[in-house]
């Protein structure tokens, strides 16, 4: 009985590390880090940039590596082009930009963050938002 009982929880243990291992690469979970910024997360190169344009901003955060972020990225380069002048849409990979993580308090990837024109967190959404979504969401902001 007892060697049963070591095969038994041996088996629970190997799967409960293969669900959190799982877990873990699908939701790619990127660890916080210090939160010394703006009052809304904003670092302070996007709000110097977007106080000069005026202008309404998207800030997207995510991996390359990362499934729906490869998803998004002709969304967003399309959306950089059709919100010429109307809007700002900032891609931020957070490879090669990790402590951006923790400024915008980044909990899952891919994430993205609007502002207002006046530099305001209006909106957070986390994992992958479609090309109508984020359109819809400008809308709301006054953006056409």
């Amino acid at each position: 009985m007892p060697k049963k009982l070591n095969v038994f929880l041996i088996s629970i243990l190997i799967a409960l590390v293969v669900i959190l291992l799982l877990f873990t690469s699908c939701s790619d979970q990127v660890e916080n880090g210090s939160k010394s910024e703006t009052a809304s997360g904003q670092s302070s190169m996007d709000v110097k940039n977007q106080q000069v344009a005026k202008l309404p901003l998207l800030v997207d955060l995510g991996k390359g590596t990362c499934i729906p972020c490869k998803k998004m990225k002709p969304i967003l380069d399309e959306l950089k082009t059709e919100y010429e002048g109307k809007a700002v849409v900032r891609i931020i990979d957070l490879r090669d930009e990790p402590k951006e993580a923790g400024r915008y308090g980044i909990r899952l990837i891919p994430t993205q963050i609007f502002f207002d024109a006046g530099g305001k967190e209006v909106f957070r959404h986390e994992g992958f938002m479609d090309k109508q979504s984020i359109k819809a969401k400008f809308a709301e902001m006054g953006v056409y």
